[in-house]
């Protein structure tokens, strides 16, 4: 192990080494590298349909908001649904979703910006829950862009990029999923961590649903209603005056969208709390209060204004206490904490894992 150890100290004092930390998301992935590089890329990978479509993209494959732009003549694909690569109906990992998922990492990693002579050593998150069997898949997606390569769980990279490591529930919540995770002084077990599907993906199709009920008339894309959720999405009671114009047999008409968003929105938030009660219900009843009292929510959909009050007062409601704080770098906190794991793996773990 000692021979082992002085190979790979020499490897990387000859070459040296770029950590990353990288939050592998549903709807955005976004790193952190030790150069000080900071990226994101809605996740969204597309292939040109057919010889015409190569030519007019001169591409072979786009990324982001270039592929949504460019959907028409793209096979577009989001690898992951529900935050873990889709399958297909026989149980095993879909093809184009796992090429496509590599695609997206190989990208993700050369925006960071490694130099030609550095070894790559990525923590990349995961959803709490995600299967071992998706793991091993999220490992080979990532195995062609990285030297080498660890997950964990993206609500415990948010916490321990806060150093927030004892007595905190965090709440992560992206597009595919809610991550749900106690940090009680230890890493995490399966017993400390829930995750729901009502996420950001869910809160598109209900006010899709609202805006159809409410207005029938209107014309929309699912597409149009997630960039209008981003731009608009509220909980708060007081809220007035989201006026969104929309087609309406081809001409463009304004429509008042401020309780369908509301309503969307506020769904999100019962599931949260009854997970929360879940972890706080069957941890040791000495410490209940003081998780109550530590909240961190995290994730794309914190931003949704007034979430923060809305949970407390669920929890209030139904727990009788709850405090929640909101973090301030909700695109980069999984990355940021990832990249901190990184950091403090010890280097002869590293040797290991290639």
């Amino acid at each position: 192990m000692a021979d082992t150890k002085a190979s790979k100290d020499s490897d990387e004092n000859k070459q040296g080494v770029l950590y990353m930390g990288i939050d592998l998301g549903t709807s955005r992935t976004s790193v952190s590298a030790s150069n000080g590089v900071r990226e994101t890329v809605e996740s969204f990978v597309g292939y040109p349909k057919d010889p015409v479509a190569r030519k007019l993209l001169q591409k072979d494959v786009l990324f982001g908001q270039e592929a949504r732009d460019k959907r028409l003549s793209l096979n577009l694909h989001r690898p992951l649904e529900h935050g873990v690569l889709k399958f297909n109906q026989d149980g095993a990992e879909d093809g184009e979703s796992l090429r496509a998922a590599q695609d997206l990492v190989q990208e993700i990693v050369r925006l960071a910006k490694p130099r030609s002579d550095e070894l790559v050593y990525a923590v990349i998150g995961v959803p709490a829950q995600a299967s071992i069997h998706n793991k091993d898949a999220i490992l080979q997606a990532a195995k062609k862009a990285v030297d080498s390569v660890m997950l964990c769980s993206e609500p415990f990279s948010v916490a321990y990029g806060l150093d927030m490591l004892e007595d905190v529930l965090v709440i992560d919540i992206g597009a595919g999923t809610v991550d749900l995770c106690r940090m009680h002084g230890t890493m995490p077990e399966e017993s400390d961590q829930i995750t729901l599907t009502t996420a950001g993906d869910f809160v598109d199709k209900q006010l899709s649903e609202e805006i159809s009920a409410a207005f029938p008339e209107a014309q929309f894309s699912i597409q149009m209603v997630k960039g209008i959720k981003e731009r608009y999405s509220t909980v708060e009671p007081k809220a007035e005056g989201l006026k969104v114009d929309l087609p309406v047999q081809g001409k463009p008409q304004s429509f008042d969208l401020t309780d369908p968003i509301r309503t969307a929105c506020s769904r999100i938030v019962p599931p949260i709390v009854e997970g929360l009660g879940q972890l706080i219900a069957t941890f040791d009843p000495e410490f209940q209060a003081r998780l109550k009292d530590r909240v961190l929510l995290a994730g794309g959909g914190s931003q949704i204004r007034g979430l923060d009050t809305a949970i407390e007062a669920e929890m209030v409601r139904t727990l009788g206490a709850g405090r929640v704080i909101r973090t301030e770098e909700p695109v980069y906190g999984g990355a940021n904490g990832a990249l901190k794991i990184a950091h403090d793996m010890p280097g002869d773990y590293w040797d290991e894992l290639k």
